[in-house]
């Protein structure tokens, strides 16, 4: 049976105007500011943070894909429809054979008017809210301080306009925000949407909520770069109760049920010295790790052994980290030197490469299909589309 391979559909780029968004911050090094997210009709929206904006793109049938961040004045994302196509016939190659991308103009916004956060954003995750038309937005700050809101989404004529309509709850940190802010983390469950979880860097804890409920805290030998909830395949029946979180040079796995060692059953121990900085999981429950040895490693959580390692991925060190959710024998590596990769982690072979044009501040996949999005510090946004051949 010949191998399958993923092929660019199209790949744009949209510059913020500077007076939309000027001077982001460039917070952690850890890519999660940023948000996608796809739903039907190709209806495709970003979140862009610190400051709370929220860029939209939309693209059903030959309409224009439109924009539109948050805490900004009307903006609309347009492209010219001489130079794009679905079918990824008009993208090109440049040095290194790294994808060219297509430009868009900025020509409107829509506002969101409340952003209660007291700190800088370092995170920010959707999740599918209940009916077809809502979102559920988390964000947390540099403190912990976690809010979670529904997006409501009404269609007017080809676009979609967002609104945060209200609140659903707010939970400030456990120890009322005392200390030194540091980088945060937020994750839903992907079965349980009301259960999600924050990390807190600096505080090496992980606090587990349903709703603002607070569940257990699990307290970590080192302090936490990403976490990620376990998708197991439907043959093992675990109900999402594992998480994987990268601490240090180690990948620990924890059980939300269990209280023995804290909740922690696994230890996998990576080179000396070296720093994971990105986890990730796959429908199947396969889990990826990636960091300072710019090599990505793909464990089986049946036997916690190593089943592959792609080295050389990336040049530099590696900060995010995505399976494919065409074919989850591809992975998308993001990389500090600019760069993101997609390739097949089990033959280590890249399959094509796109780079921004500063540092990323964030990076993110959709949930539901093959759509790669970043933002990068010049406020560009790069868009890659990707399908099966």
């Amino acid at each position: 049976m010949p191998a399958t391979m993923l092929a660019p559909r199209s790949l744009r780029k949209a510059s913020v105007p500077p007076g939309l968004l000027s001077d982001p911050t460039p917070g952690s090094l850890q890519p999660t500011r940023l948000a996608v997210h796809v739903r039907q009709w190709r209806r495709l929206l970003l979140l862009r943070l610190p400051s709370l904006r929220l860029p939209r793109l939309q693209n059903r049938g030959s309409h224009p894909p439109s924009i539109a961040p948050l805490n900004s004045s009307p903006m609309e994302m347009r492209e010219d429809p001489r130079k794009i196509s679905m079918d990824g016939a008009t993208l090109s190659k440049g040095k290194e054979s790294l994808l060219i991308p297509d430009n868009a103009q900025v020509i409107s916004s829509s506002v969101v008017d409340r952003c209660p956060h007291r700190s800088e954003i370092q995170s920010v995750a959707l999740a599918e809210g209940e009916g077809d038309n809502c979102l559920i937005l988390g964000t947390v700050d540099s403190y912990g301080h976690l809010i979670v809101s529904r997006l409501d989404i009404v269609a007017d004529g080809i676009f979609t306009i967002l609104s945060l309509t209200w609140t659903s709850y707010s939970v400030p940190p456990r120890d009322c925000g005392v200390g030194e802010g540091s980088w945060t983390g937020i994750c839903f469950s992907p079965t349980q949407r009301s259960m999600v979880a924050v990390a807190r860097q600096l505080c090496k804890s992980i606090d587990i909520y349903d709703h603002d409920i607070h569940v257990r805290s699990l307290r970590t030998l080192w302090y936490p770069s990403s976490f990620s909830f376990v998708q197991c395949s439907p043959q093992v029946n675990e109900s999402n109760s594992l998480l994987a979180i990268a601490e240090g040079s180690q990948l620990s796995i924890w059980d939300l049920r269990m209280n023995n060692n804290g909740g922690c059953v696994q230890r996998i121990s990576g080179s000396i010295g070296d720093i994971i900085y990105s986890v990730c999981s796959s429908p199947a429950g396969l889990i990826a790790t990636s960091g300072t040895d710019r090599a990505v490693t793909i464990y089986d959580p049946r036997r916690w052994s190593a089943l592959s390692r792609w080295v050389g991925s990336s040049k530099y060190e590696i900060t995010g980290l995505s399976f494919s959710s065409v074919d989850q024998s591809f992975i998308y590596v993001q990389g500090v030197d600019y760069e993101i990769t997609c390739g097949r982690w089990k033959e280590s072979e890249r399959a094509f490469s796109f780079r921004g044009d500063s540092n990323w501040l964030g990076f993110s996949k959709s949930a539901n299909t093959d759509v790669v999005a970043g933002w990068c510090e010049s406020g560009s946004i790069f868009i890659a589309d990707a399908r099966q051949l």
